[in-house]
């Protein structure tokens, strides 16, 4: 991403991007301001700004480390289990329960951040978007390799049972929303 390779990645502005992913990840996007950004990374405005350009650009930064820090967690569950299409398949429900426990008590980022940028034009929605896509990609593939009829259409509907976890699992409604939705998924790509 072209906001992300312009930042110079000094100790302060891991500091900086550290603070602001806290904050808005707790806080929401739209609530959390550059001076309390600043006031918790111990650094001032100036150096923020010096590191980022604008609070556009960090919440970018913030939504495309959240990203990669997903894409490699999954990776590598998806590595221990290897080619077989079902425990792939399996694999991505349960790392995304696990990811949940530890990184996400409050929900999807992703979809949170959807619902404060909702704008194409704006940098970060490219982010949110593009992971969503890259995840239905991923159910795709996981769904051609099982030898789906379909596998777009069988990669949706995975979709829809994986993000109908993220956010009952966000929202505490179904405690073991990504068994459940597993179960199912590996019930349409057998079919």
């Amino acid at each position: 991403m072209d906001e992300i390779a312009k930042v110079g990645w000094t100790p302060k502005a891991r500091l900086i991007l550290a603070a602001a992913s806290e904050l808005f990840y707790a806080d929401g996007i739209h609530a959390v301001g550059v001076d309390a950004i600043a006031e918790r990374a111990g650094v001032t405005k100036k150096t923020l700004y010096d590191r980022f350009g604008s609070k556009e650009r960090l919440v970018v930064a913030y939504l495309a480390e959240r990203d990669r820090s997903w894409r490699d967690f999954l990776a590598k569950r998806l590595a221990e289990v290897g080619d077989e299409p079902v425990a792939r398949l399996r694999a991505v429900f349960a790392a995304s329960g696990a990811w949940a426990r530890e990184h996400s008590g409050k929900g999807c980022s992703m979809i949170n951040a959807h619902a404060e940028i909702s704008d194409p034009a704006h940098p970060a929605y490219q982010v949110i978007v593009g992971q969503k896509h890259w995840m239905l990609d991923l159910f795709a593939t996981i769904a051609a390799d099982a030898g789906a009829r379909n596998p777009p259409a069988t990669g949706r509907a995975v979709m829809l049972l994986h993000e109908g976890a993220l956010v009952t699992a966000g929202m505490g409604i179904i405690t073991d929303a990504y068994t459940l939705a597993a179960q199912h998924a590996e019930d349409l790509i057998a079919t």
